[in-house]
């Protein structure tokens, strides 16, 4: 019955994304299908996408595996995506790019930082898609005894065919349906529990557990309360961060759903980056950058098998915190960041959580306050990333983009007003 549902979840996703196939034809249906997602369907695609392995089956395993202190993680990209929304989507859509690296380039007129950007791009998404492949292969050998490499060469199949095929249409219609699908595993088994729960006369908490579940922060490995607190500040900043979650905001059995649905929408991303930049932007080179986005993090992910998913996920939005995030905050809403102080907080903060990341993934995890440190590096990261992009843009006022006016009119005029026709009147007058 277990390979049954996971037969089954595989060919629904291939057949749902072939349906995309008949309406993708342009570089744009493949990139932002066209931007012509609809509300309903762009949310549903973004619950697909976030509902990711390290959330739909990793915090229920971190809490049994090392109790309630777990629960922040899930805090915090939820936060995370409230920080996206108020600060970051909405400009972002305006700006007219396809991608970070897009927007990175239209907002600091600089190549150098477009590039920059598409290498941080690929790193994070690479690093994220990683853990996906990791858990793929554990579930499925956990029920079928299958080889461990089995689960993720099984996804990663699946998710080249969709993109390869129809591009962000077709993932936009598998997310979907990989929403309300997962969503249905999570609430199923739920209904039961509450009337299991309600059949015993509904137990209360005892008095020691109620101090335990009011202050998980903690826990009880070393340097608990420092690496919760920066997993925190990771999880909240980082989402603005992740590009799979970002350029949804360009558009508008359960467990095996949750891997195909993020894991498109990160091949999208990685593929949109690599053929814009690397290649030629063609539907032909997206198609051949697909490839390229999904080999890679397999092979990673049946090399590092030994390293845990949840690190490796923390590790991602820890890359994303330290980079793209005070980029995205600073150059929508401060029109003094220069193109030297976008650079050097990329290199500095980027640089410094990449270093973490391969110290962490090659070294394995380390004791002590440095293990703490290079595990859950955000909480110093972030802070430095700011700082640097700030201070080098106040050293370096002759290097602001001289178009910076009209890029910020642009980031922040209401999208019913057509800015080209210099008279400030809705389109529809």
């Amino acid at each position: 019955m277990s390979l049954t549902a996971v037969v089954i979840v595989m060919v629904a996703a291939v057949l749902i994304g072939a349906f995309g196939i008949r309406v993708s034809r342009t570089t744009s249906d493949f990139y932002v299908a066209s931007r012509t997602v609809t509300p309903l369907w762009n949310a549903s695609a973004i619950g697909g996408e976030y509902l990711s392995a390290a959330s739909f089956l990793g915090v229920a395993g971190l809490i049994l595996s090392f109790g309630v202190d777990m629960l922040w993680l899930p805090v915090g990209w939820t936060g995370g995506y409230l920080v996206l929304l108020v600060l970051v989507s909405a400009p972002l859509r305006r700006s007219g790019a396809y991608t970070l690296p897009d927007f990175a380039e239209a907002r600091l007129e600089s190549m150098t930082v477009r590039r920059t950007a598409s290498v941080l791009v690929v790193l994070i998404g690479w690093l994220y898609l990683m853990p996906q492949f990791q858990s793929a292969g554990l579930v499925l050998r956990t029920i079928t005894g299958a080889p461990v490499w089995a689960g993720g060469l099984l996804v990663a199949v699946v998710v080249a065919v969709n993109v390869l095929s129809g591009g962000m249409r077709s993932i936009t219609f598998v997310q979907a349906f990989q929403y309300w699908l997962k969503l249905t595993a999570l609430a199923v088994p739920l209904v039961f529990l509450l009337m299991a729960w309600q059949a015993h006369g509904a137990p209360g908490v005892s008095a020691a557990d109620a101090v335990t579940w009011q202050v998980p922060l903690g826990g009880s490995k070393e340097y608990g309360l420092y690496s919760t607190y920066s997993l925190i500040l990771a999880t909240f900043l980082g989402t603005m961060g992740l590009p799979h979650v970002l350029v949804r905001f360009y558009t508008n059995a359960g467990a095996f759903a949750a891997f195909l649905s993020t894991s498109s929408g990160l091949t999208v991303s990685v593929a949109g980056v690599i053929a814009q930049d690397l290649l030629k932007g063609s539907v032909r080179a997206f198609r051949m950058a697909t490839l390229m986005a999904v080999a890679v993090p397999l092979a990673l992910a049946l090399w590092a098998r030994a390293l845990p998913v949840a690190d490796v996920v923390g590790l991602a939005f820890a890359v994303a915190a330290s980079s793209f995030c005070p980029l995205l905050v600073l150059g929508i809403w401060w029109r003094r960041l220069s193109t030297a102080g976008a650079l050097a907080g990329l290199f500095v903060g980027g640089g410094l959580a990449c270093g973490a990341v391969l110290v962490t993934i090659v070294g394995g995890p380390q004791g002590g306050l440095a293990g703490a440190l290079l595990a859950q590096p955000a909480a110093w990261t972030v802070p430095i990333a700011f700082v640097v992009m700030v201070a080098v843009s106040f050293l370096t006022p002759h290097r602001v983009p001289s178009g910076v006016a009209r890029t910020m009119v642009r980031l922040h005029t209401p999208e019913d007003l057509d800015l080209d026709r210099g008279d400030w009147r809705p389109r529809s007058s």
